[in-house]
């Protein structure tokens, strides 16, 4: 069903009115579809990718061949999520399209903006995840991704350690289904 704005109410969870094409460090936090661990597992506080969790490794360290405007900073992919810094650079970004269209609207993606940047990253992992699968459109993801702008150093300093601490954490994390795999409805009945 396409998306009729008179009945399909989605609400963004991206600062109103920001142009998501300035230079600067976004925090990214995406989350597989239902949290289902597909990436591998945590030993000993280190992160094991698995098949699938290189998969989403690479198409992540490509996003600068495909977005030479985007830098990559620390990141990690987890069994159910994935932390990452982008870091815009280029600021003729904004030379690629109008001004007056820099701000994202649902269903008009802004050239090299961040929600743009992700949806891509996003749809080239489910792709690569659904020949392995031979599933069509298979949703890996869940819908949208968090963000947050780093707005100094001694922030995107904290964010960098938060996000190399990950691994260490993970036996405390409440979505770690490894804790308690009866709580959880797994999407995919496919062996890791």
């Amino acid at each position: 069903m396409p998306y009729d704005p008179r009945k399909h109410r989605r609400r963004s969870i991206r600062l109103k009115g920001y142009d998501y094409t300035q230079p600067g460090a976004y925090f990214i936090t995406l989350c597989t579809h239902g949290r289902q661990c597909l990436f591998g597992n945590v030993v000993k506080g280190k992160m094991q990718l698995n098949y699938l969790g290189h998969i989403a490794f690479n198409c992540w360290e490509a996003i600068p061949d495909h977005f030479p405007h985007i830098e990559l900073d620390t990141f990690v992919v987890m069994p159910n999520h994935l932390h990452g810094i982008l870091v815009i650079t280029d600021t003729s970004v904004g030379a690629w399209h109008c001004h007056a269209h820099t701000r994202e609207q649902f269903g008009k993606p802004v050239r090299g903006s961040i929600p743009t940047v992700i949806g891509s990253y996003k749809s080239a992992v489910s792709k690569s995840i659904n020949v392995i699968w031979h599933t069509k459109g298979q949703s890996i993801w869940q819908r949208n991704f968090y963000e947050h702008i780093s707005r100094d150093q001694k922030s995107l300093d904290h964010i960098r350690q938060y996000i190399l601490d990950n691994p260490q954490r993970w036996a405390d994390d409440p979505d770690n289904s490894q804790q308690n795999p009866d709580d959880y409805k797994f999407l995919f009945d496919i062996p890791f």
